[in-house]
C-alpha cells in the first residue's frame, strides 16, 4: 500500500466479518495489559521495603521508579511499527516471554544498579506488549460500537491494573519480600503465552516496507534524552549534563521527524498529526497522565509512612480510583456518541482537576473520606477521557497502521507518566529536602533522613523515642507539604488539558455517532 492510500478513509474498504472469537481474544489482550499496568504501580508500594534492603540513593530511587516508563516511551513507536511489519500476535507473545524472564531478574536484584537495569529491560519488553494489544483490538472489532466497548474494556483493564497492583502487592508484602511483587508476572505470562498462541489471530500490514533502524535509534535516544534532561533540571537545577542531554534528545527527535517525511515507508506517518482530533487526543492523554502520575506514585508512600497504613490497607485505600475508571470506561463510548467527544473528554479532565485541587488542603491527619472521594472522581474522569481519546486515535487510521497509531497513544501515556514522576516527583523531593531536622542527630543520620521519607523512617527506628518522634513529625509534615504542592500543580495541568480538549476536539466524533456538538 502506498502512502497516498493512507489518505483514503478506512470506510472505503468492504466491511470485514466479525472475528468469531473476538471477545475471548479481548480477554487475553486485557490480561496482558492488566499485567503491565499492575507492574507499573505495584513498585510504588514496595519502595519502602526495597529502600530498606538495597539502600538506593535518592537519585537511584527515582530511576528505579521511572526508568521503566522512560524506555517504554522511547521504544513504543518503533515497536508499534515493528508489530505492523512482523505480526502483532508474534510480537506480543515474544514480549510476554521476555517480560516474564526479566521479572525474575528484577525480583532477585541484589543492588540498586541491578534493579534499574532489570526495570529498563522490562521496559523494552513492555514496549512490545502495549501497542500490540490495542492494535489487535482495532483489527478484531470492525463494528465501531463494538470497538468502542472493547476499547472501554481495554482502558478499564489498564486502570484496574493500576489500582489492583497495590492490593496484590499489599497482600504479597504482608507475607513475602519485596521481590515477590515481580514474580506474580510469571503465572499470568504463562497463561497469556499458552492461550494467546492458540486463540489470538495474527494481523500485520500486508505491505509495510522495511523497518528503519536509524529511525528507531533517533526515537529512542530522542525520547530518553529529553525526558532525562527534564528530570535532571527539575531535581538538581541547571547542570551542563542536563542541557547536553536535552539538546541531544531534541536534535534526535527533529531528525526522526525529518526522516519520517522522507522515507517511502516511515515508522510513523507524520501526516497523522494533521488530523486535528488525532493531535488533540494525543496531547490530552499526555497532559492527563502528567497531571496524575506524580501524585499516584507518591500517594502509596503517604498512606503507609505518613498515615501508618499497612501495604494491604494502602492498596485497598486506592480502589475507588479503579471503581470509577472501570465504570466510566465501559460507558464512555456510548456517552461520547450521545453527547459529544469534547464534552466527555473535557468534562472528565475538569472533574479530575477539581478533585485534585481539593488535595491542596491535605495534612498528615486528613481523613480517608476526602482521599477516597478524590480518588473516585479522578478515576471517573480518567476513565471517560482515556477511553474516548484512544477510540479517536484508532478511528483516525486504517487497520494496517493500527500498530503505529496505538504506539502514539501509548507513547503519550508513558511519556506523560515519566514526565509526571520526574516533574511532580521532583517537587515532592525538592520540598522534602528542605525539612528542618531536630537537633542532636548524628551527621550520617541527617544525610540519610534528608534523602527520602523512607530514610527518615529508618533513621527514626534507631533513635530514642523523643528524638524519633520529633524526626518523624518533621519528615511527615515536609513530605505532605511536597505532596500538597504536587497535587496543586497536577490540578492546574488537568484543568489546562480540559480547556485544550474543549477547544481542539470541536467537531470530532466517533464512528457511528449521529451528531457532533
Amino acid at each position: 500500500m502506498s502512502r497516498d492510500d493512507l489518505r483514503k478513509p478506512a470506510a472505503t474498504a468492504p466491511p470485514e466479518p466479525p472475528h468469531p472469537s473476538r471477545w475471548l481474544a479481548l480477554g487475553i489482550l486485557t490480561l496482558a495489559l492488566l499485567l503491565v499496568a499492575v507492574d507499573a504501580t505495584v513498585l510504588g508500594l514496595a519502595m519502602p521495603f526495597l529502600t530498606d534492603d538495597l539502600q538506593p540513593s535518592a537519585t537511584q530511587l527515582l530511576w528505579i521508579g521511572d526508568v521503566y516508563s522512560f524506555v517504554i516511551a522511547g521504544l513504543l513507536v518503533s515497536m508499534g511499527s515493528f508489530g505492523d511489519r512482523v505480526g502483532r500476535k508474534k510480537l506480543l507473545l515474544i514480549g510476554a516471554a521476555a517480560f516474564g524472564g526479566l521479572s525474575v531478574l528484577a525480583a532477585y536484584a541484589s543492588t540498586p544498579s541491578m534493579l534499574i537495569t532489570a526495570r529498563a529491560l522490562m521496559g523494552v519488553a513492555g514496549a512490545t506488549l502495549m501497542p500490540s494489544t490495542l492494535a489487535l483490538i482495532r483489527n478484531l472489532f470492525t463494528d465501531p460500537r463494538e470497538r468502542s466497548f472493547a476499547i472501554g474494556v481495554w482502558g478499564a483493564a489498564s486502570t484496574a491494573g493500576a489500582a489492583v497492583g497495590p492490593v496484590v502487592g499489599g497482600i504479597l508484602l504482608e507475607h513475602f519480600w519485596w521481590g515477590s511483587v515481580f514474580l506474580i508476572n510469571l503465572p499470568v505470562m504463562a497463561v497469556l503465552l499458552i492461550v494467546g498462541f492458540k486463540l489470538l489471530p495474527e494481523s500485520r500490514n500486508p505491505d509495510p516496507g522495511p523497518w528503519d533502524l536509524t529511525s528507531v535509534m533517533f526515537s529512542l535516544v530522542g525520547m530518553i534524552g529529553v525526558v532525562y534532561a527534564i528530570k535532571e533540571l527539575a531535581a538538581h537545577g541547571a547542570r551542563p549534563a542536563a542541557f547536553a542531554a536535552g539538546a541531544l534528545g531534541l536534535a534526535c527527535l527533529y531528525a526522526f521527524v525529518r526522516r519520517q517525511h522522507r522515507l517511502p515507508a516511515p515508522l510513523l506517518d507524520m501526516r497523522l498529526f494533521h488530523n486535528r482530533g488525532f493531535s488533540a487526543a494525543v496531547l490530552a492523554d499526555l497532559l492527563t497522565v502528567l497531571g496524575l502520575s506524580g501524585l499516584i506514585f507518591f500517594l502509596s508512600q503517604f498512606l503507609q509512612m505518613v498515615q501508618g497504613r499497612s501495604p494491604l490497607q494502602s492498596g485497598l485505600s486506592e480502589l475507588p480510583a479503579m471503581v470509577g475508571a472501570v465504570a466510566a470506561g465501559l460507558c464512555a463510548g456510548m456517552a461520547a456518541r450521545r453527547f459529544s467527544v469534547r464534552l466527555v473528554v473535557a468534562g472528565g479532565l475538569a472533574a479530575g482537576g477539581l478533585a485534585l485541587a481539593a488535595m491542596s488542603g491535605l495534612t498528615p491527619g486528613t481523613g480517608y473520606p476526602l482521599i477516597g472521594a478524590v480518588l473516585l472522581i479522578v478515576g471517573v474522569g480518567a476513565g471517560f477521557s482515556f477511553t474516548v481519546t484512544a477510540d479517536v486515535i484508532l478511528s483516525s487510521v486504517p487497520g494496517e497502521e493500527a500498530g503505529a497509531a496505538a504506539a502514539v497513544s501509548e507513547t503519550a501515556y508513558e511519556l506523560g507518566a515519566a514526565l509526571g514522576i520526574a516533574l511532580l516527583g521532583s517537587i515532592v523531593t525538592g520540598v522534602y529536602s528542605g525539612l528542618t531536622l531536630p537537633a542532636g542527630l548524628p551527621p550520617d543520620a541527617v544525610s540519610h533522613a534528608q534523602d527520602s521519607l523512607a530514610g527518615a523512617v529508618e533513621v527514626a527506628g534507631k533513635l530514642p523515642a523523643p528524638n524519633a518522634d520529633a524526626l518523624l513529625v518533621a519528615a511527615q509534615a515536609s513530605f505532605t507539604d511536597g505532596l500538597r504542592l504536587a497535587a496543586t500543580v497536577g490540578a492546574v495541568v488537568l484543568l489546562a488539558a480540559a480547556v485544550w480538549s474543549w477547544r481542539m476536539l470541536h467537531g470530532t466524533k466517533l464512528d457511528g455517532a449521529r451528531t457532533a456538538h
